[in-house]
């Protein structure tokens, strides 16, 4: 018999949230009961949770008691706040922001790439960014064959990844430009209908913005390789929903693209569209709603003896969000490391790099 888990949503209401609820319920997932937690802007409202309607209620400290998995996807001071609040209560935390993704003591995980990581986590879990994730997915294969030593990745993502607002500002602005109306933008900094913005996220003092940054730092914790070159730019796209990712990889060794397409083709969660003289290579609208990461475009990087070039496309509310928590939350219950705690059990305080508590 199949054992049921109480399962809470933080951020129920938004573009991840509403995934959440299709994922568990498309994986028939085994959930016993569910909390539906938001914001109180939109505490009150119903959602459709297995043909049942729920409502969603404000998230407070008391609202995991008696959870075994919170899923949260509400933003970053929500997760800093409420994360040790949840794992404290006997929950164990899969977060989709960036709040604990490069705390040491806490796993940031991609279940294709490194699942063992799961075991050592203390009540919470990191999920990566959704742009980290599909490029991960699609390189640690041939990285366990032939060690990669740098990797140029070029990402065009979605307006979703921003949330409901952009989705609706892309929506406004096209109307606008085709009716020949100036556009006011509000979400991002420029227009962003017909437009490509190479700003995603805040502008550090190395020229590399901080959504950059993040696919260099979560790469390499992830892959457990530290040694790796990473150089990333990171452009907003006027797309819905569906990142995509050109990537240029140098290997230890030669590699042809037909040893790299063999061995992703083997891949679980990957498939390959790949045959130019048909025009098939993946595209972002094709990968809405898509379990898997596509991959195309596999050819030789005439750049570097060594080197490989790919085109690869997820869809970012999806794999690179709310599918891959499941997952984990999956590989906890298949491996036996779920291990909620009982209430109010002491946890050992989760850190920042600095060493402040969060």
């Amino acid at each position: 018999m199949i054992k049921g888990y109480r399962v809470a949503i933080v951020g129920a209401t938004g573009l991840v949230g509403q995934e959440f609820i299709k994922v568990l319920e498309q994986h028939n997932f085994p959930v016993t009961s569910i909390r539906l937690l938001t914001s109180d802007r939109s505490a009150g409202k119903k959602l459709f949770v297995n043909q049942q309607e729920i409502k969603v209620e404000e998230t407070a400290p008391e609202s995991f008691q008696e959870i075994d998995i919170a899923l949260f996807s509400a933003g970053t001071e929500v997760s800093r706040h409420f994360s040790p609040i949840a794992a404290q209560s006997g929950a164990v935390v899969i977060d989709n922001s960036s709040a604990f993704r490069m705390v040491a003591e806490v796993p940031l995980v991609v279940p294709e790439v490194n699942p063992e990581d799961i075991k050592q986590h203390r009540g919470i879990i990191a999920n990566p960014n959704c742009s980290t994730i599909q490029l991960v997915v699609a390189l640690y294969p041939l990285h366990k064959v032939n060690p990669i030593k740098r990797i140029i990745v070029d990402t065009y993502q979605a307006v979703s990844g921003t949330g409901s607002a952009a989705v609706d500002e892309l929506t406004v602005q096209v109307r606008q430009v085709l009716e020949g109306q100036a556009t006011i933008p509000h979400v991002y900094p420029h227009q962003i209908a017909f437009n490509l913005l190479p700003e995603i996220d805040v502008f550090l003092d190395n020229g590399y913005t901080k959504e950059e940054w993040k696919l260099v730092e979560e790469t390499r914790k992830i892959m457990h390789a530290e040694d790796i070159a990473i150089s990333a730019t990171c452009v907003r796209a006027p797309v819905f929903t569906g990142h995509s990712e050109a990537i240029h990889v140098e290997f230890s060794q030669p590699m042809s693209p037909e040893e790299a397409r063999h061995i992703l083709a083997q891949t679980p969660g990957v498939r390959i569209l790949d045959d130019p003289a048909i025009s098939l290579y993946p595209q972002a609208w094709s990968a809405v709603g898509s379990d898997e990461v596509l991959i195309g475009r596999i050819r030789r990087d005439t750049s570097h003896p060594h080197g490989l070039a790919m085109w690869v496309v997820a869809d970012n509310l999806r794999k690179g969000a709310a599918l891959n928590a499941v997952q984990i939350a999956r590989e906890m219950i298949k491996r036996n490391w779920l291990h909620p705690r009982a209430k109010n059990e002491k946890i050992r305080t989760i850190t920042d790099s600095y060493g402040n508590p969060l």
